[in-house]
């Protein structure tokens, strides 16, 4: 018998009864943060796996942002999903008001399909807080993915002094009969006659896996105490919307009230689809399949604070009976990535140490010393590479990755010029603390984020990793001034987190976002998988 893990993708759809107003002239702004319990992690168990929008000014909120998650049969997966009222545009949650919090595993949720949970909430003991309702489904496998084109006209006027401010929501009935929200548009503002932004979305969101699973579209007046009002509704399928990629599509947006009280009802406005564009999406698997290359290069930090490598205490210290930490990390990493790489020959550099000849400090020196071919054989040769230069460079400082940066930056901006995929770059970084040049670290990996490239950082030791976090922007766009990353490349561990861990788990982890980046890119570049010559 095969002894391959079972695991399934799963999404939940999250909503909550009754929670705790914390404003004073109006009501709680929720968002429900998701975290997964690690084991492995002695200092910081409760990863965050995923947050929910906000919704303004409610306290029975029904979120339309999924948390995606992978269900492990054979695993025990605690999850605890805490409830915040938004305060500012931050992405901590730590100066948030806590509005309750509710613990159970994965297995459950998907036994259940839909789990009730009271919110638990300090000092309130005896005392309501609310609850969360949490609906789990598998995420059939579709490759679609659809952009919808909306508009309305001649919609009812629900406001005294103004016209309406329409938005649409789309929901579909789950198994245990209860209605979710899929997705809402934007607020088009004091108009009867609107136009909204495309809508991108998976096709299997809204489908639900079957393409004539009923869809209800309703259509509401927004008002700012969160009473909206509505104005009428429709159902459709995603076969129908789909009909939009041939011709326009319309519906009667109707009010079943209006509708019973009035013979000479017609409608409350008429919502069309002007088109819908139906796009292949594909996976990781189909651009190194059809030929990508992951193009793995090595950066490591050699500044002093590191300590001088012939003492015991040096995180670069060479122990002959056990690996240190850099190296623990680089093969961890890099026996994946290299699996990717046909040629197997890896630019691997230093930073922040004085180099011969002259010893002049160096941000971007070769650890093989030969700056015209920095390249080393397979992992094992990096490897050999680090430790015959920490014989011959000595730790400095100051800790600037940005040029080591700028440089795998130039390999990847040169490979996007043929707009083909096939080419991909990651630079894997070793450093074990506080960056010297953060604003420029933050510049390159801003313009580094509209290239074919990922940043991956692993942390050392036990220093402030603080300045990783930021760079490692999970929940909002890395900013720099008013510069905004296109997307989120950089991943960041802490390497202390795996120290009782296997290789395999650090490599997983700190590689998880890769595939998904990948696509991200290509996709945002309009790139399909190239055609392999016979």
């Amino acid at each position: 018998m095969s002894s391959a893990a079972y695991v399934s993708r799963v999404q939940l759809f999250l909503s909550c009864k009754g929670l705790l107003n914390k404003d004073v002239t109006s009501k709680s702004d929720p968002l429900v943060a998701v975290l997964l319990h690690d084991r492995r992690d002695s200092h910081r168990p409760w990863k965050e796996v995923g947050r929910t929008e906000v919704l303004q000014n409610t306290l029975d909120p029904k979120f339309a942002t999924p948390i995606h998650l992978d269900y492990r049969f054979e695993e025990v997966q605690k999850l605890d999903f805490r409830v915040f009222d938004l305060d500012n545009a931050t992405a901590s949650l730590d100066d948030d008001d806590f509005l309750g919090s509710a613990e159970t595993s994965l297995g459950q949720l998907v036994s259940n399909c839909s789990t009730t949970l009271p919110l638990k909430y300090k000092g309130k003991k005896g005392k309501d807080a609310g609850s969360i309702t949490i609906v789990a489904e598998e995420v059939a496998k579709s490759n679609e993915l659809l952009t919808l084109y909306f508009y309305a006209r001649s919609l009812d006027k629900k406001d005294f002094l103004s016209k309406s401010d329409p938005y649409l929501e789309f929901s579909r009935t789950v198994a245990d009969g209860s209605s979710l929200v899929m997705h809402r548009t934007e607020v088009i503002k004091n108009n009867l006659n609107p136009t909204w932004r495309p809508i991108t979305l998976p096709s299997q969101k809204l489908s639900g896996g079957n393409d004539d699973n009923k869809i209800k579209v309703s259509c509401f007046d927004y008002d700012n105490d969160g009473s909206h009002d509505f104005i009428g509704e429709f159902v459709t399928t995603v076969r129908e919307l789909k009909e939009a990629s041939q011709k326009a599509v319309s519906w009667d947006c109707i009010n079943p009230k209006k509708q019973a009280k009035k013979k000479s009802y017609k409608n409350s406005g008429v919502v069309y689809l002007s088109r819908t564009e139906v796009e292949r999406l594909y996976t990781f698997l189909d651009f190194v399949t059809a030929g990508c290359q992951i193009n793995f290069t090595v950066g490591i930090d050699f500044t002093g604070s590191n300590g001088h490598p012939n003492q015991p205490t040096s995180l670069h210290y060479i122990n002959p009976y056990e690996p240190n930490e850099y190296t623990k990390a680089l093969m961890a990493v890099g026996e994946i990535c290299q699996q990717y790489d046909s040629d197997k020959l890896f630019p691997a550099f230093g930073f922040g140490a004085k180099v011969p000849p002259d010893s002049t400090v160096s941000h971007e020196f070769p650890l093989n010393g030969t700056p015209s071919n920095p390249y080393c054989p397979g992992i094992a040769g990096v490897v050999s590479a680090y430790q015959a230069s920490l014989q011959t460079s000595t730790l400095w400082g100051p800790t600037n990755v940005a040029p080591i940066v700028n440089h795998v930056a130039r390999f990847a901006r040169d490979s996007a010029k043929s707009g083909l995929s096939n080419n991909y770059f990651i630079l894997l970084l070793l450093t074990d603390g506080v960056l010297s040049d953060m604003a420029d670290t933050k510049k390159a990996v801003i313009e580094a984020s509209d290239l074919p490239m990922s940043v991956i950082i692993v942390g050392v030791g036990n220093a402030d990793f603080s300045d990783m976090e930021v760079l490692d922007a999970d929940n909002q766009r890395l900013q720099h001034g008013s510069k905004v990353a296109a997307r989120d490349i950089v991943q960041f561990v802490p390497f202390r987190n795996y120290r009782r861990a296997s290789p395999a788990d650090l490599a997983r982890d700190v590689l998880a976002e890769i595939p998904g980046q990948v696509v991200e890119y290509f996709r945002m570049k309009r790139i399909s998988p190239m055609q392999k010559s016979s």
